[in-house]
């Protein structure tokens, strides 16, 4: 028998223009402090954004936007809390934050409910922080979420990039659209991922320059929106 559930997903993102994947080949890589800031940035330039966090492994962006005590609001599904301007959802509204060790079944199970019941307003975007690597969760995206479009992070390590590589392979061999790659905590700039990412076809954002100021401005939003991170992101989301 069929999970009546799916058909009613595609539904819930009708009123929405643009949905952006922030994703990574492996954690570590400063993927959800980009989806944050991205999220403000989008939400800065008078757009209706909404954020979804979907790492239900370690859920971070509430951490990072200091946003505590929220609750969304049931009716024939659930409506996302506001908070920084941002319609945001994740599984810490329901988790406490305390740990989700789902695995296989249960983590599609999880997303499948979270994206069935989500009733999203008008949105000009929807910025979903998504798990890390290639594994269940992201596929199971591949094959819900209509319009997906994904934005991805590596840093300079080649280890990174090598887990970054899989998952551009993966997207191109499943013709998911690709914004493009952001290099993320660069200290000394070379051209090495730039020109490996060109090689197989994806397009270079650009380089976020390592910000030893981002560290204190988790929690705090308006401390994150002044560092030269969030100023290189947002120079970023101007192309996208």
């Amino acid at each position: 028998m069929s999970d009546p559930r799916l058909a009613i997903i595609p539904g819930r993102f009708d009123n929405v223009k643009r949905i952006i994947a922030v994703s990574s080949g492996k954690g570590g890589v400063g993927k959800s402090m980009v989806a944050v800031a991205l999220a403000l940035s989008l939400r800065a330039r008078s757009n209706k954004v909404g954020l979804l966090d979907l790492d239900f492994t370690s859920p971070s962006t509430h951490v990072i936007l200091g946003a505590e005590g929220l609750y969304p609001e049931e009716e024939k599904g659930i409506t996302p809390p506001v908070t920084q301007g941002l319609s945001y959802m994740s599984i810490v509204h329901y988790s406490e934050d305390e740990p989700v060790p789902l695995r296989g079944l249960d983590a599609s199970n999880a997303i499948i409910e979270l994206l069935a019941i989500t009733r999203w307003e008008e949105l000009d975007y929807l910025i979903i922080d998504m798990p890390p690597g290639i594994g269940d969760a992201t596929l199971d995206m591949l094959r819900l979420i209509p319009r997906i479009e994904f934005l991805v992070v590596t840093t300079p390590s080649q280890l990174a990039y090598e887990s970054v590589r899989k998952l551009l392979v993966l997207l191109q061999d499943q013709k998911i659209p690709i914004i493009g790659v952001v290099e993320n905590m660069v200290i000394k700039q070379t051209d090495h991922i730039k020109e490996e990412i060109h090689k197989i076809g994806s397009r270079y954002l650009g380089a976020i320059d390592h910000d030893a100021s981002v560290e204190a401005a988790i929690g705090h939003p308006e401390k994150l929106e002044m560092t030269r991170f969030y100023r290189q992101v947002e120079e970023i989301g101007e192309g996208i």
